[in-house]
């Protein structure tokens, strides 16, 4: 193998042109192994295999830095940059994250897992090299949707002004991780067609210099290309025409479902498709699919993320122009939301709890103060074993504190389709549901609740001594730990469904003084700030004690789901330790 004599990008440097061809087909049959064995990106990663062998060939690695965006597409940096064995031996498979992380290697600048911030890191790293007097290249990769992103903007018209190295690829693989969406796409695909030769260039009316490379999985072409512009003394764009999934014929024909894959994807692909169990993504998509053949106010939104909530092909070709992706774009998003909600129209606006931390001021100015009636389902709440750039556990505080919002948890099927039909009917609230992260719960009752009466808590329980609030995901948790509490101190527990996050039953806390000691919150999130210390604030002043579980705040980092929840106590028999603390009835 070409791979056993790579263990740094200088070893690149001798190699011949065949040499370079046979380890581009290594690389590529090491992600294709590994991938289809453990998940992952796909589709980005196979696209990107010789312009990341012609960067570290032309390139030189440290010295000149190279950002990658999202870092969605560095596999096959890594395994160039003394990673390889992550790659090579199945043992190791966990060893590395799927994004860059400094801690990793020096050849890795940022940690990054959003997406159209290269630029402008990559920006901050010129200038500040320019400052020190410094040389050396700054690169950033960007591609598959992250241009339509506003930051990218930004970031562009900033790297316009900058009268000094830096150099943008743009990485055109005419997808985001569905189809793109935007007047910048129409222009990248005329570039494509003219070979670059187009006069109506938006990269040029920035002021950028402009390099074009039609053949954008041909190393030679590449290798060509870097060379032109390495060491450019002004900013640059380096536009190349490459194939999302490439060698790879099931990722090819099918971009989008090999964009990420589950394990085992590739192995089962050919086979019949399995009947999909109900889940609250299909419960979802058949709601939206039923009322928007109803009512042709209901348009359903995705920044980009069409498959965090089942909006499939076959889903958006039924709604057809009820259905509208903006891009990578979760600022508008919301804005855009707003708008259709005050003139209207009935947004149902899906988006993924890791990425509604990057529209916060929307959220707040946009959508809130001005009392816009969208509707926000927010996928994926809790916490997870994810990477660090993909955690899902920071929605809650994050949210919860603006006003105006209301933010509900569900916590089984009937609550979640009375809580979507109500938002979406109603006309005075913003409103964001925290859609269940758990196995579909049904209790087979139509929930008649009137949710126009803010904040009000359903009693599952009745009891005493103890109160267990198990928010959304947690409410089987906390009805768990109020039957290791009856077995083991004979106490029957009052157990709460809060059902809103954004406000507390004061009325209701306020009764359970009256024959409570403990109250207890759950909630399937970081504390800091969230739902319990809401809760623990109301009794700050009595003789009542609370108790608050949920996660610390953490960058979580592949962190096993059960160690953290054996860390944060989030287990009945530990929260079963902690009450006997206080009780100090019984000998555990």
């Amino acid at each position: 193998m070409i791979l056993d004599k790579i263990n740094e990008p200088k070893d690149l440097k001798n190699l011949s042109d065949k040499e370079m061809e046979n380890l581009s087909s290594e690389i590529r049959e090491l992600i294709i192994k590994k991938v289809n064995e453990i998940g992952g990106h796909m589709g980005p990663n196979l696209g990107i295999v010789e312009a990341t062998i012609a960067l570290h060939r032309v390139f030189n690695s440290p010295v000149d830095k190279i950002v990658f965006d999202v870092s969605h597409q560095c596999y096959p940096h890594k395994i160039l940059t003394g990673r390889k064995k992550g790659f090579i031996d199945p043992a190791e498979y966990y060893t590395y994250t799927g994004y860059t992380a400094p801690e990793e290697s020096e050849h890795d600048i940022f940690k990054i897992g959003h997406t159209s911030t290269s630029i402008s890191l990559a920006v901050g790293l010129a200038k500040a090299r320019d400052l020190k007097n410094e040389k050396g290249n700054i690169i950033a990769l960007i591609g598959d949707g992250s241009l339509s992103g506003g930051e990218a903007f930004e970031g562009l018209d900033c790297a316009a002004d900058l009268n000094s190295n830096i150099i943008i690829i743009v990485n055109d693989n005419d997808m985001s991780i569905a189809e793109n969406s935007g007047g910048l796409y129409k222009n990248l695909k005329l570039l494509r067609e003219t070979k670059g030769e187009s006069e109506l260039n938006f990269f040029k009316a920035l002021g950028f210099d402009y390099l074009y490379v039609d053949k954008g999985n041909c190393i030679e072409k590449l290798i060509e290309a870097f060379k032109k512009v390495k060491d450019i003394n002004h900013p640059t764009i380096v536009h190349i025409n490459t194939l999302k999934g490439c060698g790879l014929k099931e990722a090819e024909e099918n971009k989008e479902t090999f964009h990420w894959i589950v394990p085992h994807t590739l192995d089962n692909f050919y086979n019949s498709p399995t009947v999909e169990k109900e889940n609250y993504t299909n419960i979802t998509t058949d709601y939206i699919l039923r009322e928007a053949k109803k009512d042709s106010a209901i348009v359903a939104i995705t920044p980009a993320t069409p498959g965090v909530s089942g909006f499939n092909k076959k889903f958006r070709e039924t709604l057809k122009n009820q259905y509208v992706d903006t891009g990578i774009t979760e600022q508008h998003a919301v804005a855009f939301a707003s708008g259709l909600a005050k003139n209207g129209a009935k947004p149902i606006l899906a988006v993924m709890s890791s990425f509604i931390q990057r529209a916060y001021d929307q959220l707040s100015q946009d959508l809130c103060l001005n009392n816009s009636p969208a509707t926000i389902l927010v996928y994926w709440g809790g916490l997870t074993n994810a990477d660090a750039t993909h955690l899902t556990c920071f929605d809650i505080p994050l949210m919860m504190n603006i006003p105006n919002l209301v933010y509900l948890a569900p916590t089984n099927k009937e609550e979640y389709l009375a809580m979507l039909d109500w938002s979406v009917k109603q006309n005075k609230y913003s409103t964001a549901i925290r859609v269940p992260n758990i196995d579909v719960i049904s209790s087979g009752i139509e929930d008649k609740t009137n949710y126009s009466i803010l904040n009000k808590y359903k009693i599952e329980q009745k009891g005493s001594e103890i109160a267990i609030l198990g928010l959304g995901n947690f409410l089987p948790l906390a009805k768990k730990t109020a039957q290791k509490i009856k077995e083991i101190f004979n106490i029957t527990s009052t157990v709460i469904n809060p059902r809103f996050i954004t406000g507390l039953d004061e009325e209701l806390l306020e009764e359970l003084k009256k024959e409570h000691k403990i109250i207890i919150t759950l909630e399937d999130g970081v504390l800091s700030g969230g739902f319990g210390e809401k809760i623990a604030s109301f009794y700050g002043s009595s003789n009542v004690k609370v108790l608050n579980y949920g996660g610390k705040k953490e960058f979580y980092d592949r962190v096993p789901l059960d160690e953290i929840y054996k860390v944060c106590r989030l287990k009945e028999n530990l929260i079963i330790e902690d009450i006997n603390k206080v009780f100090n009835l019984v000998k555990l």
